[in-house]
């Protein structure tokens, strides 16, 4: 149990810092995610959420020592601390909510505007209020990132074409196989990713010989069926292959599922590989005939529409700045309240002190427009705390308790 006042942390891991490989030992599938929250609770922690996707893996929460947190992400994915402390990153309190709302609004994505992110934060937000791990504090702002997004949408050209992972492999795909409507395209897993994919595949193209293969038949025969499209049995991987011109594989399976063995084709084969951790086995890319593409390599794909965005950055910033201001106007109103009205009150019996004497001493004292002043400069110097308290970058915490020291506030609160 933790016994001194926990502060809000985030640690994790990214596309800036780590590639594929790495990022794929930290990611969380649902199972070694529901490991995490179950261990934070059973440590008595008040409030944890993580979110794993392609590009990041991130632990969020309030805890006395970060170290808490990245043990947590480092024991559920049975991963070395010491290799993680090499490429991860720690923030704290301003710059940890600073930075959960770029995430949730694009601008942090491996692809500018990629908003998939949004729906991972939404999910992982309500497994930890189901685990009883989304304290008040958490659950606002997960909320108003939210809102910041969704603005960000409506109110920018941010999100124009609708570029994500899936949407890059496809753009991909289109730049760089000739004729590709009448090619053969495998895609290989239908989940999320896999599934949208695959509707932008029908979306930018006229291709109606795509195959779908997924190790849960009837979710790609779900899918098939809207599209009028071929589903084939997981057993029958390698022979599609050797029929296909294009591999797309998505299947987020924690462990490789295409090897240079199941490759029994000597045609020119194009493969994207858009899972983390890679599905798919660096050995294919030792065949000749093969061009193996990753999805860090997809991110590095700049066009015009990407481009364009760009100049859309500021505009989505000025949104995350506004809605972050509603936020900190609520963590003060909630959390500080009770010391800044302490501390008013303080300031207001020295001035009620300071006015009697003065009126005492001088016949012609102008005891109403002293008073109005000294309130207006009251006003100030409180509202100055209140902005160094929410907008304190080291800890928050710590400053209270000196606002709480120096005035004597303790017996007033």
């Amino acid at each position: 149990m933790q016994t001194e006042v926990p502060s809000f942390f985030i640690v994790g891991i990214s596309y800036k810092n780590a590639n594929a490989e790495i990022r794929g030992r930290y990611s969380l599938d649902p199972k070694s995610k529901l490991s995490l929250l179950t261990k934070a609770k059973e440590a008595g922690l008040e409030s944890v959420m993580a979110i794993s996707t392609c590009n990041r893996t991130e632990v969020i929460g309030f805890v006395n020592d970060p170290e808490i947190l990245t043990k947590l992400l480092c024991d559920a994915t049975n991963s070395s601390k010491v290799e993680f402390k090499k490429y991860a990153y720690i923030l704290s309190e301003y710059k940890a909510i600073n930075h959960l709302f770029k995430v949730g609004s694009g601008l942090e994505s491996q692809i500018l505007g990629d908003f998939e992110i949004i729906g991972q934060l939404k999910h992982s937000a309500a497994s930890s209020k189901k685990a009883g791990l989304l304290n008040t504090y958490l659950d606002r702002l997960i909320s108003l990132v939210i809102r910041a997004s969704k603005r960000i949408k409506t109110e920018t050209s941010l999100s124009t074409g609708a570029t994500s992972v899936s949407f890059a492999s496809v753009q991909y795909i289109c730049n760089n196989i000739e004729d590709v409507n009448n090619k053969n395209i495998l895609l290989f897993g239908t989940g999320k990713i896999g599934r949208n994919t695959c509707e932008n595949l029908i979306k930018q193209t006229k291709n109606s010989k795509i195959t779908l293969i997924n190790r849960t038949k009837d979710k790609a025969e779900k899918i098939a069926g809207k599209f009028n499209l071929k589903v084939e049995d997981i057993s029958d991987l390698s022979h599609e292959i050797a029929k296909t011109d294009v591999l797309v594989v998505a299947t987020g399976a924690l462990e490789t599922t295409v090897n240079k063995g199941l490759i029994k084709t000597k045609a020119p084969l194009l493969i994207l590989d858009l899972s983390i951790p890679k599905n798919v086995s660096n050995d294919v890319a030792e065949l000749d005939n093969v061009n193996l593409i990753h999805l860090d390599d997809l991110s590095k794909i700049t066009d015009k529409t990407l481009e364009s965005r760009k100049k859309e950055v500021p505009k989505a910033t000025k949104i995350i700045e506004s809605v972050m201001k509603e936020f900190e106007e609520w963590v003060e109103n909630r959390k500080f309240a009770p010391t800044i009205r302490a501390l008013k009150s303080k300031l207001t019996s020295f001035k009620n002190s300071e006015l009697e004497n003065l009126k005492k001493k001088k016949n012609d004292f102008d005891f109403e427009h002293a008073e109005l002043i000294s309130d207006n400069i009251i006003q100030k110097i409180t509202n100055h705390f209140a902005n160094h308290l929410i907008n304190e970058n080291i800890t928050a915490n710590k400053s209270e308790e000196l606002i709480k020291k120096v005035f004597n506030l303790e017996k007033t609160l």
